[in-house]
């Protein structure tokens, strides 16, 4: 009894310890963006502010004043719009296709399944080069849409690889009735397949939407003006020249995370039970 009170007590410091560690960076992060610039070059460094001021986080959602603040809006604007595309064609595209992975027998099926996961795992910076080279070619660079294009590459194939293992999981006894009452493929698909795997869908779409959200590498490279600028790419170049910001690029990031955060807390549920119940088999 007392080393089982022992090691449950370990597990609590455990626990507190990395709560701490994962917690700890978003509160200095908060903490920094309600701090006067003063206090944030004070030696020692003030932990707890004296002085707190909402105007950065004011700035940001209506100031045309501060050239930092509209930038940073305009940019998250752009990621919403990049983001909810790449979610929206990713499953769409990466739906169909997975249903057919998972429900079609075809030549070279598994490997081609693999060749999507290989996809998925190849490393941008390899094919960089040839991908600015060719949308230079189709006067695409420095476009939203070239962005989404670019994204939905490596965000269809995680798309298909979950889904394939979701649709899997569903009994083909739904399918095989809705096929005595007359159903095609596609209104199989639509009326019963689609409703059934809602779960799996949501769960699927949030990871994508993340994955779009944060990425960085192409929006940085791709993108030059404010037009088609993510938020992830605003951030870091709030960094000026001779002087830094630190209250404006924390606001920038506690309020770039909040999109994500909510569709969590909203979603967690279909997050949940969509990712469990893609690894159960019929």
């Amino acid at each position: 009894m007392q080393r089982s009170k022992g090691f449950k007590t370990l597990q609590y410091i455990f626990a507190l310890l990395i709560t701490l560690f994962t917690l700890g960076p978003f509160v200095w992060m908060f903490i920094t963006s309600i701090s006067v610039s003063e206090e944030l070059r004070q030696v020692p460094l003030d932990w707890i502010p004296d002085t707190i001021t909402w105007q950065r986080y004011l700035d940001i959602l209506i100031s045309n004043k501060n050239e930092m603040a509209y930038t940073f809006r305009v940019a998250m604007f752009n990621t919403l719009q990049v983001a909810g595309l790449v979610t929206l064609l990713a499953l769409v595209c990466g739906g169909v296709a997975a249903y057919a992975f998972a429900r079609l027998k075809f030549k070279f099926r598994q490997n081609l399944i693999y060749l999507f996961l290989f996809t998925y795992m190849i490393p941008p910076v390899v094919i960089v080069l040839p991908l600015y080279l060719m949308l230079s070619s189709l006067n695409m660079l420095d476009s939203k849409m070239s962005l989404v294009l670019l994204n939905a590459t490596f965000i269809i194939p995680f798309v298909i690889w979950i889904m394939q293992s979701y649709f899997g999981s569903i009994s083909k006894d739904f399918e095989e009735a809705a096929a005595i009452d007359g159903c095609n493929r596609f209104q199989l698909l639509w009326h019963v397949i689609v409703p059934i795997a809602r779960p799996g869908f949501i769960a699927t779409g949030i990871l994508a939407f993340l994955m779009s959200w944060e990425e960085f590498f192409y929006a940085l490279l791709f993108t030059s003006s404010l037009d088609a600028k993510t938020i992830s790419v605003a951030i870091a170049e709030f960094s000026g020249r001779h002087l830094t910001d630190y209250g404006m690029t924390a606001a920038g990031g506690v309020v770039a995370s909040i999109p994500p955060v909510v569709i969590a807390i909203i979603f967690q549920k279909y997050l949940v039970k969509g990712m469990s119940g893609g690894g159960v088999k019929e």
